[in-house]
């Protein structure tokens, strides 16, 4: 379920945040997103930072831990995190500023061949040892009947939304980490193809995309087709749960892509 976005900063977390910003001068919510009750970009009289994050109390207050632990391993792709302090019942999660707009996966858009490239670059990295996540064979038992065929050590995101995109002046950065897990080096980019089909792409134009990530290209069908399979089980569910316009549009998407297969 998507967590309530806060469009002001409680007193509590603004005064979490002076203590290791000193005063803020102004500040402005984001209003895209799913997963952290507070969104800011806060301005102070030294810098510009953009701080996150779920009251200690919240069911999945997890991962505020899994993205501090993720963003060493993601530098370059993700936003760096510059703090994080826990405290006046928050759990904050402090990242330097990456000023930029939200991906348009639309056909045409030039951001596309920019997510490809980071897609490339991050389907290369491991997944970290010392960070615990779960498995895409663990998350998707339920939804298919050979999660293994899922299996591999590679560092996915697995959310892309394009909220979870930004499009800044020197490329592309990837934000919130809370659904990283541990997999098959091709899936997340058969996940973008199914947000590809959803922006407006056919499938064939979907494949084409995820084919120019090398990982996705070699993969294998059998694989890749179980994954279509499992995905439209997973939106099914989320609509059995939570009905939004943007997830029935995604269940659409996914069995479009399924078809295609």
């Amino acid at each position: 379920m998507p967590t309530h976005r806060m469009t002001e900063l409680p007193a509590d977390a603004l005064a979490l945040i002076t203590e290791r910003t000193g005063p803020v001068l102004k500040y402005e919510t984001a209003g895209g997103g799913l997963n952290s009750e507070i969104a800011a970009r806060i301005h102070t009289a030294a810098t510009t930072l953009f701080v996150k994050g779920l009251r200690t109390g919240h069911p999945r207050i997890w991962t505020q831990a899994r993205e501090a632990a993720i963003n060493p391993h993601v530098a370059g792709i993700a936003p760096a995190l510059l703090w994080r302090a826990e405290g006046h019942g928050w759990d904050l999660l402090a990242f330097e500023d990456a000023d930029g707009r939200h991906a348009d996966y639309t056909p045409g858009s030039p951001d596309l061949s920019l997510v490809a490239h980071t897609l490339s670059r991050l389907s290369q990295l491991t997944a970290p040892a010392g960070v615990t996540v779960r498995t895409m064979p663990d998350r998707m038992r339920e939804h298919t009947p050979a999660p293994d065929l899922f299996d591999g050590d590679a560092l996915l995101h697995t959310d892309w939304f394009p909220t979870n995109v930004l499009i800044t002046g020197d490329g592309v950065r990837v934000v919130d980490w809370a659904w990283a897990s541990r997999g098959a080096a091709w899936i997340d980019a058969a996940l973008w193809a199914v947000w590809l089909v959803r922006s407006g792409h056919s499938p064939d134009q979907a494949h084409q995309w995820a084919a120019r990530i090398p990982a996705y290209a070699t993969a294998r069908p059998a694989a890749v087709d179980a994954f279509a399979d499992a995905t439209v089980s997973v939106w099914e569910q989320i609509t059995d749960n939570d009905a939004e316009p943007w997830t029935l549009d995604m269940l659409a998407a996914a069995r479009t892509w399924q078809a295609s297969r």
